[in-house]
């Protein structure tokens, strides 16, 4: 079984900006991979009707995939020593984003709907950086150690499950602070799948005209309840307008 746990995080000013230097690596990062997919990806599409029979074309090359993006990190790390600063699996989910990212533009996600062309993301609009693998013990009281990051302050509104190991962590900024969701997993506690029968499945749309309309296009009329009880309604007003009522009594001294 796995679950989220999203805990507040509150970093003092040299953590913040850390932070937020950690999240441009990550964006430059994230463009830089992004642009070598989609170049590769236009190099590779020739239109047959625009080329003569016999002609010269560039040699293809393999189109990168997430292990060919991740190789060249030690040797980017030699000739830009700041990338040495972060932590290197950090750097690789960034790649594994990437390649869900375009997997989804060309082959679709799992109901084989395709989305768009990928768009690169500003500064301002990449603000999660997650650590794919979490270490136990890295959360230590109200102190949570994120490996080359350092400790920051946690707010646990709640504790941890009994059983549960922390998976990942993914540090977000927000507009109203800074959060950290843990992913948990027990994998002594089975998976609850629903158990029905797709087939057997109705639509309802509520509606105005009739109270439903199921999707298999039976309908069910408005109950009126108001309108059934209005004549016995207006006996019971008139009867309560009309009574007497009881003066208050004054209170003897």
């Amino acid at each position: 079984m796995k679950s989220a746990y999203p805990f507040n995080l509150r970093p003092t000013f040299p953590p913040a900006s850390e932070t937020d230097r950690w999240l441009s690596c990550c964006c430059a990062q994230y463009s830089f991979l992004l642009a070598d997919r989609i170049n590769r990806y236009e190099q590779g599409r020739f239109p047959i009707k625009a080329y003569p029979l016999a002609c010269l074309h560039p040699d293809l090359q393999e189109r990168p995939d997430y292990y060919s993006q991740i190789r060249p990190l030690p040797q980017l790390k030699k000739s830009h020593p700041w990338y040495t600063e972060f932590y290197s699996q950090v750097l690789q989910d960034v790649a594994k984003q990437v390649k869900v990212t375009f997997d989804r533009f060309l082959k679709g996600d799992s109901n084989g709907k395709r989305s768009g062309r990928p768009s690169f993301k500003g500064r301002n609009r990449y603000r999660t950086f997650t650590y794919p693998q979490f270490k136990d013990g890295c959360l230590q009281g109200i102190l949570i150690n994120l490996p080359m990051f350092g400790k920051v302050k946690v707010i646990l509104h709640r504790p941890l499950p009994d059983g549960f190991n922390v998976k990942t962590a993914s540090v977000t900024k927000t507009t109203d602070g800074y959060y950290i969701t843990l992913s948990l997993e027990d994998k002594t506690v089975p998976e609850i799948k629903p158990d029905f029968n797709p087939d057997k499945i109705t639509g309802i749309d509520v509606g105005l005209k009739e109270f439903l309309t199921t999707s298999e296009g039976e309908t069910v009329a408005i109950p009126q309840y108001y309108r059934k009880a209005q004549k016995r309604l207006r006996v019971i007003q008139k009867r309560f307008t009309t009574q007497k009522r009881k003066q208050p009594q004054a209170k003897s001294s």
